[in-house]
């Protein structure tokens, strides 16, 4: 199993950015996908995660700034995140999770510049 993300990069504040992961080398539908993102110095911690009925959580921070979004079919999950700010800073991790694993992507950066 693979997760491929992609959309990171630098923003400025205000702005707007979408990650996309797109999850391949398994038929297994996951339970739960989402994104995680780990700032400088700090531990990885979620930042929203949808499971495969269509529940959505979000960490208190982005709730209102950001819309996870997930395609059972095509076995992708996209995060849309506005009003950046300079705390939004971080390595964004796609997550899988089925009930036979936890797989992660390799990241990508977000930089946003005030």
């Amino acid at each position: 199993v693979q997760l491929q993300a992609s959309g990171g990069g630098l923003v400025q504040a205000g702005g707007s950015l979408r990650l996309s992961c797109v999850v391949t080398g398994s038929n297994v539908r996951m339970n739960v996908m989402g994104w995680y993102r780990q700032a400088p110095g700090k531990q990885r911690d979620m930042v929203a995660v949808a499971t495969n009925t269509g529940r959505t959580q979000y960490t208190d921070s982005v709730k209102g700034r950001c819309t996870i979004s997930r395609d059972n079919g095509k076995n992708t999950i996209d995060l849309v995140m506005n009003n950046l700010n300079d705390e939004d800073t971080a390595v964004y991790y796609c997550h899988a999770q089925t009930l036979g694993g936890t797989y992660w992507g390799e990241g990508t950066l977000v930089t946003v510049s005030s």
